[in-house]
């Protein structure tokens, strides 16, 4: 088994930046695939970003590309996500994951992840 924890979430207002951190703990040898997905209020949770542990090849959902960088550590227990120019349709919960799969490039954006943190909230003020 695979614990996340999320840290780094907090109010900020518009154009400024945050930085989430996932802290992984347990069987992390055991994972390949890292990611972070958001829940917007009244909205589905929605995929941000990917990062395959092997290769370190990063997918994107649109709405970030250029604003957001999803990085890990050197070992797979961290992986961060450095938030850049945010805008108030970033505010919500923000989920990291990881799975123990190579997930297909259309894979990485579903939800059918093997582990997950409890989410850390992101407010942008306007």
């Amino acid at each position: 088994q695979v614990q996340l924890v999320e840290s780094g979430g907090g109010l900020v207002q518009t154009g400024d930046s945050l930085r989430l951190s996932c802290a992984a703990s347990g069987r992390t040898g055991s994972i390949s695939l890292m990611a972070w997905f958001r829940r917007a209020p009244g909205k589905e949770r929605e995929f941000v970003a990917a990062i395959r542990g092997s290769t370190l090849i990063t997918y994107y959902t649109d709405s970030v590309k250029g604003r957001f960088t999803i990085s890990r550590g050197s070992a797979k227990n961290a992986w961060y996500l450095q938030m850049n120019s945010l805008k108030p349709e970033d505010t919500a919960v923000y989920y990291c994951a990881a799975d123990r799969d190579e997930l297909t490039p259309a894979g990485v954006r579903t939800s059918r992840y093997d582990y997950w943190g409890q989410g850390t909230q992101v407010t942008v003020s306007s």
